[in-house]
């Protein structure tokens, strides 16, 4: 997705959640400066043409893993989950909330980390990205940067679905989604709302 068309829906997040521009716009630019190495490339060439199944972190996520096929990309903590049943992500998809020892592990061996900037994390990617030693790739839900890229997509899971499609994947298959939990805190609500309504966008009904 163009930014110019992602933006009205940005633009629409920022008032719902009463989030500000400017932070992600900061946050951005200091993952950029961060960012030792851009690995796009091998996100495009792992993704382009070939069946990508996204794992969503919800509870449900464990009883679906019969499901997947192909590249595996995860949402942040679905990694944990992945990780329980031997099976190592392809990309993780995150904005550190989620950030662990194990996720090193999992770059270091060959894992894509596409990392994700906005106003609340910053302290975090001043913590997390200098101790990653693989592949990476850095995002923002604002105007790119130069290697700073917006794919569409607000948090982790949906933003994974976008980057797949953006780049080319087919078919995508989604697991671990669960739009309707109603045992989630009031912005987390929001969030489920927006994913349903923004991967509606792209083709997607969870």
């Amino acid at each position: 997705m163009e930014f110019e068309d992602w933006e009205p829906h940005y633009c629409e997040i920022l008032s719902y959640f009463g989030f500000d521009r400017k932070g992600d716009e900061e946050a951005a630019r200091l993952l950029a400066s961060l960012m030792p190495r851009d690995n796009l490339l091998s996100l495009a060439a792992l993704t382009c043409d070939n069946p990508v199944t996204v794992c969503g972190n919800a509870p449900r996520l464990k009883n679906e893993l019969d499901k997947i096929q192909g590249v595996v990309f995860a949402a942040d903590a679905a990694a944990d989950v992945l990780d329980e049943h031997g099976i190592r992500p392809d990309a993780v998809f995150t904005d550190l909330d989620g950030a662990s020892d194990r996720l090193l592990a999992l770059n270091k061996e060959g894992t894509i980390v596409v990392v994700h900037a906005h106003g609340d994390n910053i302290a975090l990617l001043k913590y997390w990205i200098p101790r990653f030693e693989g592949p990476l790739v850095a995002t923002t839900q604002g105007t790119p940067l130069p290697h700073v890229h917006n794919f569409g997509g607000f948090s982790d899971g949906d933003r994974a679905v976008f980057a797949a499609d953006e780049l080319g994947a087919d078919p995508i298959t989604l697991i671990g989604f669960d739009c309707d939990d109603e045992d989630v805190d009031p912005v987390k609500h929001g969030k489920l709302l927006w994913a349903r309504k923004l991967l509606s966008l792209i083709g997607h009904t969870v």
